[in-house]
């Protein structure tokens, strides 16, 4: 027997009744050990709510699958992780739903990061690419590339390194004025 593929359209109006499960939604508010009680009214809106943010999630997934070099009518992971990474009110989503890097790319960043963190000079162009940092010429890594930002020194020798040291450092750059504007991405 073939699955029911046919999508749910959205509600034009309120009903009364939802698409998603109010037991189930008032078991998640429970598990939270902030939330010590919740009144029906609120775990509907709750619910509510919900539904409305994965009708706006899978409709922005949608418009990416059909912007594809082939459109597409199903959605993928790689749409929604693309519309997460292009719509700003869906930043908050980035850890959680990640955009997919072939593992090649993924075992040349880890391998560049690694040798540049030993002191070595990275030379694959894919290692830099996967970085995205620079460095300077007193030995440190600036963080995006400008010298407005705090620059973290790299360990040329692991017996060396004493954990006090870094923690000095770091309360010398917290104690610093900073008189600079901060770039926000996407703005």
């Amino acid at each position: 027997m073939p699955y029911n593929t046919t999508a749910i359209p959205p509600r034009k109006e309120p009903t009364g009744q939802t698409q998603l499960p109010l037991s189930r939604v008032k078991k998640i508010i429970s598990q939270d050990p902030e939330v010590a009680m919740c009144s029906n009214n609120a775990a509907f809106v709750i619910t509510l709510a919900a539904e409305m943010f994965i009708q706006h999630l899978a409709g922005e997934a949608h418009t990416q699958a059909k912007l594809d070099r082939k459109p597409r009518k199903n959605v993928q992971y790689k749409d929604v992780a693309n519309a997460i990474s292009h719509q700003d009110c869906l930043e908050f989503l980035e850890d959680t739903v990640p955009k997919t890097v072939p593992f090649k790319k993924a075992l040349a960043a880890a391998n560049a990061t690694q040798a540049r963190l030993r002191g070595e000079n990275v030379t694959s162009d894919e290692g830099l690419q996967s970085t995205q940092e620079q460095t300077n010429g007193n030995d440190s890594v600036l963080a995006n590339g400008d010298n407005s930002t705090f620059s973290v020194p790299l360990r040329i020798d692991e017996k060396q390194y004493d954990p006090n040291d870094q923690l000095e450092l770091e309360m010398r750059q917290a104690a610093e004025p900073r008189d600079h504007d901060v770039s926000m991405g996407g703005q």
